[in-house]
C-alpha cells in the first residue's frame, strides 16, 4: 500500500525539525522541506536550517537548492517538492512535508494556479515600475485587474508585483487563472498536523534564539549577501532578520537596535503563522508543542491506520 502523506506545520521555532525527525527515524521516511527560506543558499542560520546533527541520519530534500538571486513561487517548490515525494512513495518510502508556509502545504492539498514563467522583459519592467514607487504599481493593478488589485492591502508590494507579472504575461484576469485550480495530492492520501505553542514560551524562544544566531554568524551570513548586490526585493532578501541586519550595515541602525527589531520582526512572523494555520488549516490535528513524546505517538497513531491494509 502507498504510504500517506504527513504534513507537519507550525510556526517558526515551535518545533516542527524534531518533530519530523523523531517521526521520520519511527518510520523509515524522508522529509521534505516547506519552509520558504530554507529553501536558499546562504541562510543556513537565519532560517534555523537543519544542520548535520539536527537530520539525524534522516534524509532531507530541498534545504538550500535556490541560489538567493532567484525566486521561487509557491508553484515551483509543489513541483520540485512532488518530483522528490512521487517516486519515493512508489518505492513505500514515507515522505514528510514539514517547514512554516503556509501557503506551500495550501498548494498541495487545495492546488495553485497555473503558474507560468513570467519573461524577463516583463519582470524587468514590472520592477522599474516598483522603482519609481508604490503608488504607480498599484495604479497598474487596478487598471488591469480593479477586482483583484482592491483585494490587496495597501504596502503588499510583493503582491501587486505578482499580479502585474501574472496579468502582463498571460492576458487574463486572476479570477481566471485561479478558476484553473486543482489539488497536487488527492484528498484521503495525507494527513496534516500544527504545532500550537503557548505564544508566550514561543516569544521567548524566538529571543534566544535569534541571540543564538548572532552568536553563530548571522551578521556575517547577511553581510555575505550584503556583498553580492543582490536586489533587496528578492524573497531571500526578506527572510526574517536580514532587512534590520542589512540597515545596520549600511550604517542606518546600531547593532542593538538592528537585533531588537530582527526580534520584533520574528515574532511578528510567528503570529502571522498561528494566523494562517488557524484559519487556513482548522481541520489539522493541533499539537500542544511541550508534549513532544505525545505528539509523536498521536501521528503514529494517524498514520498507522492510515497506512494499514
Amino acid at each position: 500500500m502507498t504510504p500517506p502523506f504527513i504534513l507537519i506545520g507550525g510556526p517558526t521555532a515551535s518545533g516542527k525539525t524534531a518533530l519530523s525527525v523523531a517521526l521520520a527515524q519511527r518510520i523509515g521516511a524522508e522529509i521534505i522541506n516547506a519552509d520558504s527560506m530554507q529553501l536558499y543558499s546562504g541562510l543556513e542560520i537565519l532560517s534555523a536550517r537543519p544542520d548535520e546533527a539536527e537530520r539525524g541520519g534522516v534524509p532531507h530534500h530541498l534545504f538550500g537548492v535556490a541560489d538567493p538571486s532567484e525566486r521561487w513561487s509557491a508553484g515551483q517548490w509543489a513541483r520540485a517538492a512532488l518530483d522528490i515525494a512521487e517516486p519515493l512513495r512508489a518505492r513505500s518510502v514515507p515522505v514528510i512535508f514539514a517547514g512554516g508556509t503556509g501557503l506551500y502545504f495550501k498548494s498541495l492539498i487545495d492546488g495553485i494556479a497555473p503558474a507560468p514563467d513570467i519573461p524577463a522583459d516583463v519582470r524587468a519592467s514590472v520592477e522599474a515600475l516598483l522603482a519609481r514607487g508604490t503608488d504607480g504599481l498599484r495604479a497598474e493593478a487596478e487598471r488591469l485587474d480593479p477586482q483583484a488589485a482592491s483585494a490587496i492591502k495597501p504596502g503588499d508590494r510583493q503582491r501587486l508585483v505578482r499580479l502585474v507579472e501574472l496579468v502582463r504575461t498571460t492576458g487574463q484576469p486572476l479570477s481566471a487563472i485561479h478558476a484553473q485550480t486543482q489539488p497536487l495530492i488527492a484528498p484521503g492520501s495525507w494527513a496534516g498536523f500544527a504545532l500550537r505553542p503557548d505564544r508566550q514560551d514561543l516569544y521567548a524562544r524566538i529571543e534566544q534564539r535569534f541571540d543564538t544566531m548572532m552568536e553563530a554568524g548571522a551578521l556575517d551570513e547577511v553581510r555575505a549577501l550584503h556583498t553580492q548586490g543582490l536586489n533587496r526585493q528578492l524573497p531571500a532578501m526578506k527572510a526574517v532578520g536580514v532587512r534590520p541586519l542589512l540597515a545596520h550595515l549600511d550604517g542606518e541602525m546600531n547593532r542593538e537596535d538592528a537585533v531588537i527589531q530582527a526580534k520584533t520582526d520574528s515574532r511578528r512572523y510567528a503570529k502571522r503563522q498561528f494566523t494562517w494555520f488557524s484559519n487556513q488549516h482548522a481541520d489539522w490535528t493541533r499539537l500542544d508543542a511541550a508534549s513532544p513524546a505525545d505528539n509523536l505517538a498521536r501521528i503514529l497513531d494517524k498514520f498507522e491506520k492510515m497506512d494499514a491494509p
